[in-house]
């Protein structure tokens, strides 16, 4: 695509010349699982990894920016988003076999590089397949499932920091610890670097069915959902916490705690960002007043109130 030039008033005639593409009051809610919330004030989809980082680089200092992947894991507020909000896409989704590791891009999905991995006879990334989202969105979260996380298969990573510098991040330096990264939040992961242990293409590929059909069983998988709504407390499982203290089915409007899986809040119909929210911190009160735990949410909610 042909470089173009921010030239209409308002926000994006502050912004840099882009490679990729800028929509102004662009809908978010379609974006997300949920199907739900505003809109971003400025959406920008890089064409690359250089596209992103020049961009950063000339963008004045006021302007926030918000990255979002696939919307898996995320309830944006009804208000919308002020500034630019980033969508990395088929430039950043890239899956290689790179000698002894495997390179997959911010923006590949995690269930594709587990099935490119599968086909280059690489064992020890089938949790991935259990994840819904992207890669970027696991190395900011430490994504973890099936026994694994990413803190175990991470040999480097790739990120745009807030001055639009490309940097390699060592395994140290990202600080992977439970579904946290200690990378600055303003840095935008770019690719990863993944461990490449050989194994057995069809011994893999079964570990990938058992899980799929793990998740069918026991999660909302073709539900409306942002995917875990809490984190694991210390010594506690967060859906058993919920199941205690009476939530499971319960409603705030459309917004519903799933009956299979009570750590997932589920559209059931046309709810508002604004209700979902309500419904997981009515469920995070009723689990503090019967446990004394206090729930700490796994997705990941942005933007303003309506």
């Amino acid at each position: 695509m042909m470089a173009r030039k921010a030239t209409s008033e308002g926000l994006i005639g502050r912004l840099p010349s882009v490679r990729g593409r800028l929509a102004e009051n662009a809908s978010l809610g379609p974006l997300t699982w949920f199907r739900a919330g505003g809109p971003a004030e400025v959406l920008f989809r890089p064409a690359d990894a250089e596209d992103l980082a020049q961009f950063i680089a000339g963008t004045p200092a006021d302007v926030p920016t918000t990255v979002i992947g696939v919307g898996s894991n995320l309830l944006v507020r009804d208000g919308g988003i002020r500034g630019v909000v980033i969508r990395l896409g088929r430039g950043f989704a890239e899956v290689r076999r790179v000698g002894d590791a495997l390179e997959a891009g911010a923006g590949a999905l995690d269930v594709n590089v587990a099935l490119t991995a599968q086909q280059q006879a690489i064992a020890g990334l089938e949790f991935l397949s259990g994840i819904p989202g992207t890669i970027g969105g696991a190395l900011r979260m430490n994504a973890g499932a099936y026994g694994r996380e990413m803190v175990d298969v991470t040999i480097a990573a790739e990120a745009v920091d807030d001055a639009g510098k490309l940097r390699r991040l060592t395994p140290a330096e990202l600080g992977l610890t439970y579904r946290h990264s200690m990378v600055p939040d303003s840095w935008i992961f770019t690719k990863s670097v993944l461990k490449a242990e050989p194994g057995d293409p069809e011994l893999i590929l079964a570990r990938i069915q058992d899980i799929r059909a793990q998740r069918e069983a026991t999660q909302p998988v073709r539900a409306r959902t942002g995917g875990s709504t809490f984190a694991n407390p210390p010594g506690a499982k967060a859906w058993e916490l919920i199941d205690r203290a009476g939530c499971r089915g319960l409603r705030i409007g459309d917004a519903q705690v799933s009956e299979k899986h009570c750590n997932f809040l589920v559209n059931i119909g046309e709810a508002t960002a604004a209700e979902i929210e309500r419904l997981g911190e009515e469920v995070r009160q009723r689990v503090k007043n019967t446990s004394g735990i206090e729930l700490r949410w796994e997705i990941r909610i942005i933007g303003e109130a309506a």
